[in-house]
């Protein structure tokens, strides 16, 4: 009885463990099945067949080390998808529907592409091309050059990992690492990029370049090589065609001597270029630059335009000056030649400021071919505790000291004493003056000249009296300490009022206006316009003007119809 039970036992645990293992068997196999498959790479679809269309000697490696294989020789030829293969000889792999090629290695796919090497792997069922050694892939009017390639029908790609060189045209493309759509014509290039386009040289990390629009997008510290032109840039746009390149990121154009750095410059070779977003621009060999907020500029033509808060600067003397306005252009006349010069323009509230010197005017143009300053609409000039004002100051140049000035229309010239209260002044039609080194050494009044002078004891600089005087042409001689030395007037009327018998009506010229208030304080105050009040402006004057002459024409001047006339009369 005991027994039976026993056996019994054994028969049931049996069947249960059996049945354990079966579970466990279906569970194992299916788990197998899932781990495999994500190896099928779901969502690339299954390729056809792999045709052998030739081959001089066909065999079987049954005992080597591809006994899958079949070993095919002599001018070798395969079909897939509509793609020829062709080499020298080869390992079919049927089962596996690809192909190992060798020798003279030749992949065309359409009109449009064709790939060679020594040696290469071909997957039907991935549609994947794996060349090696001497691979050159021809697609359109493009080569690319390399070792290394794999190439992906499905997705129409091409890689290089061991180094390569994409030639388009006159664009030659070097990278360690990159990669080639046959669909878009869009390639990237990674690790020690260098394109080389005519003699232009661009050098960077990564670049991504279109080749249906030879346009190159450099990303990473960047450098273009134009002859004597250098570009430096972190994220750049560049157009092999047009050799137009756009710049962002805080990117710096050197050209020789001079350079231009922005927020985002648009570069255009011999052509107009443009810079947005706090734009400096240095001139290192004439010692000046230009601080602004949009700039343009023409390479062929020297026609340049700055506005949003324009600021030139001069450092070539060891005072520096600071020039502000609205807007500045700047034109150039015979460019290219030895008789260029150019005329720059600034406009309107123009500030300046230099630690001898400060200045204020509407407008103001500056010609380079005689190194004149002209200013407009109520001008004023300060030099110490000098102010100097009309109707237009011309103000000549020399290695930007001053050696002459000319003052044209309701001149007035103002010194202020040092008690801070009295003022020499001196007011004509017109005035000239004449500098050495800087520093005035003669002043000429012409036209109803009128001046207020006060005298001085020399032992104590006290004042002794006031010379009034009215005369129609005067000169002043100055020492280089700005002492007088001399005045010579032509048929001039006056008076000597002692200090204390000044009348109030003798202190001041008629047209006395001190703009204090006015003058720049710094280099930080030219920002701020403090211009004059309406009744301050200097008035408008009629000029006379000669009478129109009127004058018999000429028969060269005659109409058309009056010619006419003038036939048929002779004719008659």
């Amino acid at each position: 009885m005991g027994k039976m039970i026993k056996d019994n036992i054994l028969q049931y645990t049996n069947r249960h463990r059996i049945s354990f293992m079966m579970i466990l068997c279906l569970f194992g196999f299916c788990l197998v099945q899932a781990m495999q498959a994500p190896k099928k790479k779901a969502g690339r679809p299954k390729g056809d067949r792999v045709y052998l269309l030739h081959a001089d000697e066909l065999r079987y490696d049954m005992f080597g080390n591809n006994p899958d294989a079949q070993v095919v020789k002599g001018k070798v030829s395969f079909l897939h998808q509509g793609a020829h293969l062709t080499c020298d000889s080869a390992y079919f792999y049927q089962n596996s529907n690809s192909v190992k090629a060798f020798g003279h290695v030749h992949f065309r796919q359409g009109d449009t592409l064709s790939l060679v090497c020594d040696r290469a792997e071909y997957d039907g069922m991935m549609q994947m091309m794996r060349a090696r050694n001497n691979v050159v892939l021809h697609h359109r009017k493009q080569v690319l050059r390399t070792d290394s390639l794999d190439y992906d029908r499905l997705y129409d790609m091409a890689n290089f990992f061991e180094g390569g060189t994409l030639i388009d045209g006159k664009d030659r493309l070097v990278s360690d690492w990159g990669e080639y759509h046959t669909k878009t014509r869009e390639a990237k290039f990674v690790y020690n990029v260098k394109m080389r386009s005519g003699k232009d040289i661009v050098t960077t990390d990564t670049l991504y370049y279109d080749v249906s629009k030879s346009r190159a997008h450099m990303v990473g510290p960047s450098k273009i090589v134009s002859g004597a032109s250098v570009v430096n840039t972190q994220n750049g746009y560049y157009d092999t065609k047009t050799d137009r390149a756009q710049l962002y990121g805080r990117s710096t154009l050197v050209d020789k001597d001079k350079t231009i750095t922005g927020d985002s410059l648009y570069y255009v070779k011999n052509g107009e270029s443009q810079g947005l977003g706090n734009v400096v621009y240095v001139d290192k060999k004439n010692k000046n630059s230009l601080h602004c907020n949009y700039m343009r500029y023409n390479e062929s033509t020297g026609y340049g335009f700055a506005t949003r808060n324009p600021v030139a600067i001069d450092y070539s003397q060891k005072d520096t000056l600071w020039v502000h306005s609205d807007t500045m252009k700047i034109f150039t006349f015979h460019i290219n030649t030895d008789s260029v010069y150019r005329k720059v323009h600034a406009y309107h509230k123009v500030r300046a400021f230099r630690n001898d010197v400060q200045a204020v005017c509407d407008s103001l143009v500056f010609n380079s071919q005689d190194s004149c300053m002209t200013m407009y609409k109520d001008p004023i000039v300060w030099n110490a505790n000098r102010q100097l004002l009309g109707e237009v100051i011309k103000a000549y140049m020399n290695d930007s000291t001053i050696r002459f000035a000319h003052v044209i229309g309701q001149a007035l010239s103002i010194d202020q004493m040092p008690d801070s209260i009295h003022f020499n002044q001196v007011a004509s039609k017109e005035m000239k003056a004449y500098f050495e080194g800087g520093q005035a050494r003669l002043g000429e009044s012409i036209g109803n000249v009128q001046t207020i002078y006060y005298l001085t004891n020399d032992k104590d600089s006290s004042l002794v009296g006031l010379n009034y005087m009215e005369t129609d042409t005067m000169r002043m001689y100055l020492s280089p300490e700005r002492q007088l030395q001399k005045i010579w007037a032509n048929k001039s009327v006056g008076t000597f009022y002692p200090i204390t018998q000044v009348p109030p009506t003798k202190v001041k010229l008629s047209n006395f206006a001190w703009f204090d208030d006015i003058r720049p304080k710094d280099k930080n105050d030219i920002f701020v316009w403090r211009g004059k009040k309406q009744d301050q402006q200097l008035k408008i004057l009629k000029r006379h003007s000669a009478p129109l002459q009127v004058l018999s024409q000429t028969k060269s001047e005659k109409q058309p119809n009056e010619k006419l006339k003038d036939n048929a009369e002779l004719k008659k």
